[in-house]
């Protein structure tokens, strides 16, 4: 019987299909505008893996005030770092994906690579369906999150999981569940800083901010925290950096409860009142840039050491689709499809 559902772009003959990597990002609103953001804060904020608060307390607040009030600040702050092609995070992911299915090709792997958004378009169920009409065959998922928290990894495979359970045919499925201390990650955040600082000299001070989470979620056992601190150990010690030279910080807090500290801001502003000299801030928990870190760290960030009496700022970028991120995917793949005929 006919799949009622679209069959996606036609698919080239010699083009692989039966094997397939999908990268899932978090997601991004369709436009730098209230209306667009809104729909995204509403996917993004109901997702229970994302608010763990009780939907009956929860969901009254984001209607009645989150949604009324956030989205035109929010809609914003989008616009100061949107892109002539689109959304940074789409963006840059888009060229990531292209990049790994180059270097699949080239490496003689016949894997097809596709790219979902959790939240937001392409949407995670429409580009699975897509890849199951083109005759997917095995899918490795790989979510775009090197460091694990059920508010990221956890829910990009509930979201698979549930989409799957309604296939008559199922494909044959794998995850990587995290690659925070991938050794091929770590060198290429390193090899990323070290080419900077060649350039531009070293700073007094190197900041690694990761995206905040709530303390309650570590407490039940998330081990984020821990691994934020492990990444940022071994990317210290590939650069030869002492403890006194490194300082690791969480940003984007949300609401009033407790988060994981010490809070990014606050350390930049302790870092300006302390008059260092230069600062320069990296985010190894974000694999794309995006608006935490291009308006968050980069311009708020800026102005907020900047105010303070700090010296010189600088925002060192995301991996993107830098060659060596490219090769750490790739290998990090590569050790995931092992034993499927790629």
């Amino acid at each position: 019987m006919p799949s009622p559902l679209a069959a996606g772009p036609a698919v080239a003959p010699d083009e692989p299909r039966e094997t397939c990597v999908l990268l899932v990002q978090l997601g991004t609103p369709d436009a730098p505008e209230p209306g667009a953001v809104r729909r995204y804060l509403r996917q993004f904020l109901s997702d229970p893996r994302v608010v763990e608060i009780p939907r009956a307390i929860w969901l009254p607040i984001l209607h009645a005030f989150v949604l009324t009030r956030r989205p035109r600040a929010s809609a914003a702050k989008y616009r100061s770092i949107w892109m002539p092609e689109g959304s940074p995070l789409l963006v840059h992911s888009q060229r990531q994906a292209a990049g790994l299915q180059r270097a699949m090709g080239a490496a003689g792997r016949r894997v097809r690579v596709a790219l979902a958004m959790r939240y937001g378009e392409p949407g995670l169920v429409s580009v699975l369906r897509r890849l199951r009409d083109e005759g997917m065959q095995r899918l490795l998922v790989l979510p775009m999150y090197p460091q694990y928290s059920a508010s990221t990894a956890a829910s990009v495979f509930d979201a698979v999981g549930r989409e799957l359970r309604s296939w008559r045919v199922q494909p044959e499925l794998r995850t990587v569940r995290q690659f925070h201390d991938d050794p091929g990650w770590i060198a290429a955040l390193a090899a990323r800083l070290r080419s900077a600082w060649q350039r531009d000299g070293r700073p007094a001070r190197l900041v690694l901010s990761f995206h905040g989470l709530p303390q309650r979620s570590v407490d039940l056992g998330d081990p984020y925290q821990a691994q934020c601190r492990q990444t940022a150990d071994l990317l210290a010690a590939a650069l030869g950096l002492g403890a006194d030279e490194v300082l690791v910080t969480f940003q984007s807090r949300f609401g009033k409860a407790r988060w994981l500290a010490p809070y990014t801001d606050r350390t930049l502003e302790a870092l300006g009142r302390q008059r260092v000299a230069r600062v320069d801030v990296a985010c190894p928990g974000f694999v794309v840039d995006c608006i935490e870190t291009l308006e968050e760290i980069a311009i708020e960030g800026r102005q907020t050491f900047e105010r303070a009496g700090g010296g010189e700022f600088r925002y060192q970028p995301c991996l993107n689709d830098d060659p060596a991120a490219i090769d750490a995917l790739q290998a990090l793949c590569d050790r995931h499809l092992q034993g499927w005929p790629v």
